[in-house]
């Protein structure tokens, strides 16, 4: 009985009705599942893609964990910072530490300025909490040397300003100079050393230099704001600050990536889940098609149910024949849409970058997102959920139009053929 309901099933799946409405809306369901599982992997590739580049991109620039002065209170002497460096690294969950001096400035070059966030740096230190030198498309990170008065630049700097390596750009601090003639802002002139390109907001106010050139123009002699930290979890921030302000008696001010970076990662993972629940609805939606699709061929083999139910065939075997035809259907459907939607996946970032060249705009801005390009990242715990859900519903889909089929009266059926 079971291997006639797989024949009969997979006959009815295969050939289809004699009836044009009935075929064509068998057809539209199965589009319908293909275009549901597809779209669905699809956004949950890009989604993917966002988490992944704010993690291994623009949280791998940032630090995880920061350590700076009060306001108005003095900065970190070279040994009071120094002594905290070596107390934080003593803790196993800290992968790395960087002195780290923050400022504000303007950028002058071929007649256009830029405000920026100027950072302050130790070339040698900075490699163990940040990956920038993976970023730099032009020039090199060594070349920041004590007193060589050398900078990096992001992208969107060197556009908005004109330069390239080996320009160069003046400087001008938020150090005032007090002279007989006035107060002045201190300014010198710096060159290219390289060009960093991170494809985020970054890339469009953020320059380095070394560390000695910036306590020089800015007179802060040997003094600091604060240390930089990097984790091995960048998700133990809390956990670490709690830790270190125990450990550290000073009034220092901590704040970690959450601060800048927090409500874009749980947008993120919030929006996941909103739009897989909207898009799982377009599942139920095909699944729902495929009731009634399923239906309208119990319809039309009506009087093929009542022979077999005249030669003997049981009620469950009717009833599993059409159950056999949906599970063929949403395998079908679900198949081909994991293909459709894997191929999408794979090509949606090049897409979206030749759509943008050809039509001359930009979809993503970096003053607006993250990060300035749209990527993607397949998994396969996605594809499984999402074929195994899709599956299922179309299963269940079929329940009722199949319990529909083993009350077919055969008498009823057969008086008018």
């Amino acid at each position: 009985m079971i291997r006639q309901a797989l024949y009969i099933g997979r006959r009815y799946a295969s050939i289809g009705s004699s009836n044009l409405l009935v075929s064509f809306i068998s057809r539209l369901s199965v589009i319908g599942l293909c275009l549901s599982v597809a779209i669905l992997i699809t956004v949950f590739s890009v989604m993917n893609g966002f988490d992944r580049e704010l993690r291994e991109r623009i949280l791998a620039l940032v630090p995880h964990v920061t350590i700076t002065t009060a306001r108005n209170e003095t900065l970190m002497s070279s040994e009071q910072w120094q002594d905290t460096q070596r107390l934080i690294e003593s803790d196993p969950r800290v992968i790395g530490t960087a002195p780290l001096l923050q400022l504000q400035g303007m950028l002058l070059a071929n007649g256009n300025s830029r405000g920026i966030l100027l950072n302050g740096i130790d070339p040698a230190a900075e490699r163990e909490v940040s990956i920038l030198d993976d970023f730099i498309e032009a020039g090199s990170m060594d070349a920041l040397q004590e007193d060589a008065f050398t900078m990096l630049i992001g992208a969107g700097i060197a556009e908005d300003l004109r330069v390239a390596v080996g320009d160069e750009l003046t400087l001008v601090s938020s150090y005032l100079n007090v002279t007989p003639m006035g107060e002045f802002p201190r300014q010198r002139r710096f060159t290219v050393a390289g060009i960093f390109n991170v494809g985020s907001q970054i890339d469009s106010n953020l320059a380095v230099v070394h560390m000695a050139d910036a306590q020089l123009l800015y007179r802060t002699g040997e003094r600091i704001h604060g240390l930089r930290i990097q984790l091995t979890d960048l998700f133990d921030s809390t956990i670490v600050i709690r830790s270190l302000q125990n450990r550290i008696n000073d009034n220092y001010v901590y704040s970690n990536w959450t601060r800048d970076y927090g409500n874009i990662y749980d947008n993120i993972q919030l929006s996941k889940s909103m739009v897989g629940l909207l898009l799982f609805l377009l599942i139920a939606v095909a699944a729902f098609n495929i009731v009634v699709s399923l239906f309208m061929i119990v319809k039309d083999k009506e009087g093929d149910i009542a022979i077999l139910r005249t030669m003997g065939t049981s009620l469950g075997s009717i009833r599993n024949i059409f159950l056999v035809q949906g599970l063929i259907i949403s395998i079908i459907g679900t198949l081909v849409g994991l293909f459709l939607g894997i191929l999408a996946s794979l090509y949606v970032s090049d897409f979206v970058a030749w759509l943008e060249t050809v039509l001359e705009i930009q979809f993503l801005s970096a003053d607006i997102y993250p990060i300035n390009y749209l990527p993607s990242q397949l998994l396969l715990s996605d594809m499984i959920g999402v074929a195994v859900v899709a599956i299922l519903l179309s299963l269940l889909a079929t329940l009722y139009p199949a319990w529909s089929a083993a009350r077919v009266d055969p008498a009823q059926s057969l008086r008018y053929e």
